[in-house]
Parts: structure tokens; sequence; C-alpha cells
């Protein structure tokens, strides 16, 4: 029997005691208040986001269909848990300013057994109609469930993935497809007794070895100088590769303009005709004044 089906049934015992003590209409005063205070202590409420599950206690019932948003019936004997239907978040972080004052933050190692940890989060929600099917399998509320069994399964599929990679990869390149993997085993496991995963995340940046990060950053660093120096060098062989082509054009321009002049050099006199400006040339002394002939 639970501490609060003891407390009701002190409680009752002891009215009825009063009532007992009280002849006539005083009496049926304390009947009306014990039964008062008999159906307060039977009713209890799914609050508004939730879907209630009843349980029996006594005889070891579930009822297979879930309770929606209102005030139940629960004599002694008989509990309703509430599950969520609306998205709810958890953190667990190493921060105790947050969800918890310990260090709920997950540890894993990398494929050569450096340790990592992170902070990670979970959005999730139950589905209505499989609600009972959730009470079923773990017989707890929503609270240890996200603590139990929730965490332990997204802190396994974590530590199954991220033995596979490097602290390099985890760090850089592979980041979010180790969440992401991790989500998708943790969404096909629970799905089937109505809790649904929406999203695991990381909810901070994950804590590497200070000497590592400085030897990833190192390396990062020395990559990006790498990739400008070779970004540089293209960009000077295209300029050059242009000048080339220029310079060869140039030539060919030149080698075509020659040859047409010697086929023909009228050409010469026509050009100084399409550049003349109208003027005579100013010219001191004799002899016939210099100018070009035309046809």
């Amino acid at each position: 029997m639970s501490y609060s089906d003891n407390r009701r049934r002190g409680g009752l015992s002891r009215l009825a005691r009063a009532v007992r003590s009280f002849p006539g209409r005083a009496g049926w005063v304390a009947g009306l208040v014990a039964v008062g205070l008999l159906a307060s202590t039977s009713l209890a409420r799914v609050e508004p986001g939730n879907v209630g599950i009843r349980v029996n206690n006594i005889a070891g019932g579930v009822s297979p269909d879930s309770l929606g948003v209102g005030w139940y019936l629960a004599p002694p004997g008989t509990h309703i848990y509430e599950y969520p239907v609306f998205t709810r978040t958890y953190t667990w972080t190493a921060n105790p300013t947050e969800q918890s004052p310990i260090d709920e933050s997950f540890s894993f190692q990398d494929k050569n057994g450096l340790s990592l940890s992170a902070d990670v989060a979970v959005s999730y929600h139950v589905d209505p109609a499989r609600a009972a099917i959730l009470f079923q399998r773990y017989r707890t509320d929503m609270d240890q469930i996200i603590a139990g069994p929730l965490r332990n399964a997204i802190r396994n599929a974590i530590v199954e993935r991220a033995a596979q990679l490097g602290v390099e990869q985890i760090y850089g390149d592979h980041k979010a497809e180790l969440i992401q993997t991790a989500q998708k085993r943790v969404e096909a496991f629970f799905a089937p007794v109505g809790l649904q995963v929406e999203q695991v995340y990381w909810a901070g940046n994950i804590v590497v070895p200070k000497q590592v990060l400085a030897q990833i950053n190192a390396k990062i660093a020395n990559e990006q100088a790498a990739l400008a120096a070779q970004a540089n060098v293209a960009t000077a062989k295209a300029d050059a590769e242009a000048r080339v082509a220029k310079a060869k054009g140039d030539a060919q321009a030149i080698q075509v303009e020659a040859e047409a002049i010697r086929t023909n050099p009228e050409i010469v006199k026509m050009r100084a005709v399409e550049k003349w400006d109208g003027k005579l040339p100013t010219y001191s002394g004799s002899g016939p004044l210099p100018f070009l002939g035309v046809k």
C-alpha cells in the first residue's frame, strides 16, 4: 500500500471517529465533510498537454485507453501517470545551473581510446495512442524514463559510433554525422512503444583534451595555409597563362597586319588618311611640302 493510500485511509478513520462523537445535526455535518474529503482524495487531474494512464496498484491492471485532459476518479490503490503529448526538451549538461546540479554530460571515446565528453539534448513527445504501451514497458513516469532508458539509449548510440572514428573526425567533419546516426538508432528503438524522439543534438562543443585540441587547431591552420598557397599558385599560373595568350595573340595580329601591308602597300596610306585631322603639317625649309598622295 502506498504512502498516499495510508494517508487517505488514516484521515477517513479520524473523520469516522469524529462523526460518531457528535450526535444529531453535528454528526450529519461531519458526515458530509467526510464524504467531501473522500471525494477530493479520490480525484486526479490530467493537465493540458498530457495524457493519463490509469493504473490499479492493487489488482495490477493498466488501462489500455489513455485519458484526455480533465478530472478522473482515482480511488485508493489507483494512480494516474501523465505523459506529455507536446514537445519537451531535456539537456544533459555539465553546467550545474541548468537541468541538474550534477554533471550529466555524456562521456565517450574515439577509436584510439581518447576520452571525450559533450552536452547532449533531446526533444521528444509521447504518442497518445501508445502511451499505455510505454507505461507497460517501463512502469514509471516520464522523468524516470528520460533519466534512465532514454539517456542510456542515446549514450550507447553515441559510444558505438564514436568508437569507429578518430578524434579529428569527431571534432571535425563527422561531428554532425555522429549525432545524426545516434538519433536514427534511438528513434527506431523507441517508436514502437510510443516515445517519439524528434531530435538529438549537441548542446555545446565536444570537449577534447587541451593538448589534443591544440594539435587539431595547429593542423587546421596549416591546412588552411596550404590551401591559400595553392590558391595563390593557381592565380599566378592563370595570370601568366593569360599574359602568354595575350602575347601570342598580339604577335599573330602583328604578323597578319605585316603580311597585309607587304602584299598591299596602299594600306599604309589608308591608315594615315584615317588618322589625319584635316590640318596641314607645319613645315619650314625649302623643298616640296610632304604629304600623302591620294588617288
